[in-house]
């Protein structure tokens, strides 16, 4: 088993389990480190395929490196709106929406 294909199917793992996370945790931190978990784990499959024949590609690398700033910049803007709805609601829940509910008019 190559390096190659060891990372990717790490990063498939990491995937995997941050989209469990996302779609089972109801507590929004957990859905945001379980975002961040996913994003992680597609990092690693694109590190992993990004060689070929060997040789190191350098463009999944720097895509790799862009996401990783740009995945710190959301995670920070994330945090942010869950404390302002801590704040609002007292809850790190996201509200449910009921299909049963009426719509309210404004």
């Amino acid at each position: 088993m190559s390096t190659a294909l060891l990372y990717a199917l790490a990063g498939a793992a990491l995937f995997a389990i941050g989209l469990a996370g996302l779609l089972l945790q109801p507590h929004l931190l957990r859905k945001i480190l379980a975002f961040n978990i996913l994003g992680s784990g597609a990092f690693l499959i694109l590190v992993g395929l990004g060689q070929r024949d060997g040789m190191i590609d350098p463009v999944p690398q720097a895509m790799v490196l862009t996401g990783i700033v740009v995945a710190i910049a959301a995670t920070a803007l994330a945090l942010a709106l869950a404390r302002q709805l801590l704040d609002l609601t007292g809850q790190m829940r996201l509200p449910e929406d009921r299909p049963d509910a009426e719509p309210a008019d404004d």
